[in-house]
């Protein structure tokens, strides 16, 4: 049996890696397409000043080179504002955005404070970052370390948090994305069907301010908040975000029995 395709894109930063724990769970189920984005570490390189649009354009290319006109996606942070603006062009069957970037109101607090914590963390991985592989071997330092990201670091293990470490550190595409005056504009008509799955405990972008703002943008999504995870929920629940982006894909039971 033919199995749809599953685009996964993973948050600013972050690399294909970010979706370790949960491609086995998806893998009988989609044919999934793991990229890594443009400017980040293990992606294709940029040239000039990094957009999320040209992030996009060059993900869309991505598909017209497999072949695949349309795939349901599912991305975090970044991934899931690049899922809407790919839904937007018509190349998605559905999107599961899981706390998505970019709904905010550019210059304002709702930008500002979570944009400028993540240069504050880019910046200090930038300067302590050959000193990590000693004190990320403790599960209460990794905890610590991710306490923005995820409500349980710890359970990365100790490779898992240095390899997000070095990709943090030679993300080149980083200080232009977190300085990015784009923002996600409003969707009035949904070209596909779109979850907001948004993270209960995100301390990054909190569903109270960037979520409310995002159903405003796009009231006829499917607004859902995935309860005791953090912003990257691939680190505190891999079968829940499994879970989400299967229903927001439309999987039927039956269809996850004929698969299995």
């Amino acid at each position: 049996m033919n199995k749809d395709p599953l685009l996964l894109l993973h948050g600013v930063t972050m690399s294909a890696a970010a979706w370790d724990s949960v491609v086995p769970l998806l893998a009988d189920e989609f044919d999934l397409i793991v990229p890594t984005a443009a400017g980040h570490r293990g992606g294709p390189r940029i040239e000039g000043v990094a957009t999320i649009e040209h992030l996009v354009d060059v993900t869309e290319q991505l598909l017209d080179e497999r072949g695949v006109r349309t795939a349901h996606i599912a991305g975090n942070s970044l991934g899931g504002w690049m899922g809407i603006e790919l839904a937007r062009r018509g190349r998605a069957r559905s999107v599961c955005a899981l706390s998505p970037a970019g709904f905010w109101t550019t210059g304002a607090a709702d930008e500002t404070a979570p944009t400028g914590k993540l240069r504050r963390t880019k910046r200090l991985a930038d300067a302590v970052h050959r000193i990590a592989p000693l004190p990320l071997r403790s599960a209460v330092v990794r905890r610590l370390i991710f306490n923005d990201v995820a409500v349980h670091g710890d359970r990365l293990t100790a490779t898992q948090a240095l390899g997000a470490v070095q990709d943090l550190v030679d993300c080149s595409a980083a200080y232009d994305i977190l300085s990015t005056t784009e923002s996600v504009a409003p969707l009035g008509t949904l070209p596909c069907p779109i979850t907001l799955a948004w993270s209960a405990k995100d301390r990054i972008f909190p569903p109270s301010v960037n979520g409310a703002v995002a159903r405003r943008r796009i009231p006829e999504a499917r607004y859902v908040e995935i309860p005791a995870v953090g912003h990257v929920p691939m680190i505190d629940d891999p079968a829940l975000c499994a879970a989400t982006i299967r229903t927001a894909a439309g999987l039927t039971e039956q269809e996850r029995a004929d698969h299995s």
